[in-house]
């Protein structure tokens, strides 16, 4: 049993925390986070050890290995910490929301045999991943487009949206990850365009955007189109489909149920879509333990690695800069 220990005890970390309790291959090996009752609730509930703070976490001889649901501005130096107490870790996204930082802590990272994950879920949902697998099979023949569509039923909370980093770095990432994991090739141009059309004041007043179009382009000429939204009446909208020489393939919506209803007044009505990315992704979070566990247990490389996520916020960084100098930006040109 791998014993891993959650760092971070918010509704993202009391997930995982459950997820590794209750994965046949793992054992919640205790949890901590700076909002002490917040942790306590968590230890109780499951039955294990509260750390007084991160670093006894990590030096514990009762943890094999860390994941890491805590605020943002941590990742990096808690990725640091594992490394040096060679214990592997699965972290949240982003590393960090400086590009600066990420690759400080690459170039202190550098050479480890210790596994690092990055928590980029949506690799994990079988739609996705069967989408990617018909791309790599050669089922729709050579691949010319990615089109990726993630809107979020509704605006975050205005404190949140102040240190979020920007839709870019904290929406439009997991975007980036998944253009690339379709993609199979490095990006080399970004074009993005941005507006702000659900809540403008906002908007303006924190430099950022609630509605992104992004064009990423390879060297061979492949393209991803991404389409977010802070807000989307119906639901959690994620869709991906990948377009080729000889076909289509694609990963839809997830709805409540799979009724669909014919009357005399509608035509094929439909529930609600799911309305939490923790519903939408359920099996995907619980797999990602499971890819995890195998990579740590097996001594291979995770499926999702760190340089994974330091070119998703270099993808990011070049959206940021293609909206606000309004032309194409090359990737080279960026970290």
């Amino acid at each position: 049993m791998l014993r891993i220990a959650v760092i971070g005890t918010g509704r993202i970390g009391r997930m995982h925390a459950e997820n590794i309790a209750a994965h046949p291959r793992a054992a919640l090996a205790g949890v901590y986070d700076i909002h002490t009752p917040s942790a306590a609730e968590t230890a109780e509930k499951l039955g294990v050890t509260r750390f007084d703070s991160a670093e006894a976490l990590i030096a514990s001889k009762d943890v094999d290995a860390i994941l890491i649901a805590s605020s943002t501005a941590t990742h990096a130096d808690l990725i640091e910490a594992a490394v040096a107490a060679g214990k592997p870790a699965l972290c949240e996204k982003p590393i960090d929301l400086s590009l600066a930082r990420v690759n400080a802590c690459a170039a202190k990272i550098k050479g480890t045999s210790v596994p690092i994950m990055l928590g980029f879920v949506r690799r994990m949902d079988k739609g996705h991943a069967g989408v990617q697998a018909a791309i790599a099979s050669g089922q729709i023949g050579d691949l010319h487009q990615v089109i990726i569509t993630s809107r979020d039923p509704d605006m975050a909370p205005d404190a949140y949206m102040e240190v979020s980093g920007g839709i870019f770095r904290d929406m439009t990432i997991h975007d980036f990850d998944m253009a690339r994991f379709m993609l199979g090739e490095d990006v080399t141009e970004v074009s993005a365009t941005g507006s702000r059309l659900v809540k403008p004041g906002l908007m303006e007043k924190l430099g950022d955007y609630d509605t992104v179009t992004v064009v990423l382009k390879t060297a061979s000429g492949k393209q991803a189109i991404i389409n977010n939204s802070r807000r989307a009446v119906y639901g959690y909208d994620q869709r991906v489909e990948a377009f080729g020489s000889k076909g289509m393939a694609i990963s839809e919506n997830h709805a409540m149920t799979k009724v669909r209803l014919f009357n005399a007044e509608q035509t094929e009505a439909a529930p609600p879509l799911l309305n939490f990315f923790i519903e939408r992704y359920d099996d995907a979070f619980a797999a990602e333990i499971g890819a995890f566990v195998d990579a740590v247990e097996n001594g291979t490389t995770p499926p999702i690695t760190f340089e994974d996520g330091r070119q998703a916020l270099i993808l990011a960084e070049a959206a940021i800069r293609s909206v606000a100098e309004g032309r194409t930006i090359l990737t080279k040109d960026i970290g």
